[in-house]
């Protein structure tokens, strides 16, 4: 008979498990930039877009601005990002990369292949695994 609550058959398990292995990955690349892997997150989001502002940045990353705050604080520090009022909306603050914010993503490119490489699995295998993973967010997040 099968137990509904073998840790090994719980899906929060697997993910659980299975994220923090993948974000240690990381670190080795990650290290030389002098980025943690959530800065590396809000990183992304500003090399995508900048300025961002801080509640765009929490929504980017699934995450409450309370704990977003402290991550962009650390980066401003680094010289990697600057806040500044907005000129549209005095009440809002602005984030944008510094020059080196800006530089620093030229490096960043080989994370993601160092990244691949570790894991030996086929680039396709894990854009499909990512594009599932997307998918179920988006489910979990229709159920609130």
């Amino acid at each position: 008979m099968i137990d509904p609550l073998e840790l090994d058959r719980q899906l929060c398990f697997a993910l659980a498990a299975t994220s923090r292995e993948v974000v240690r990955l990381y670190r080795p690349s990650l290290e030389p930039l002098g980025l943690t892997h959530p800065q590396y997150l809000v990183m992304l989001a500003l090399w995508e877009q900048s300025p961002l502002r801080l509640r765009e940045i929490a929504e980017r990353l699934h995450l409450e601005p309370a704990t977003a705050s402290p991550l962009v604080g650390r980066l401003e520090a680094a010289g990697l990002v600057t806040r500044r009022r907005s000129s549209v909306d005095e009440r809002a603050v602005d984030i944008e990369l510094t020059a080196d914010g800006r530089r620093l993503r030229e490096r960043a490119l080989a994370v993601p292949v160092e990244v691949v490489e570790r894991l030996g699995h086929p680039l396709h295998r894990l854009e499909a695994l990512r594009d599932e993973l997307t998918s179920l967010l988006a489910a979990a997040q229709r159920v609130e």
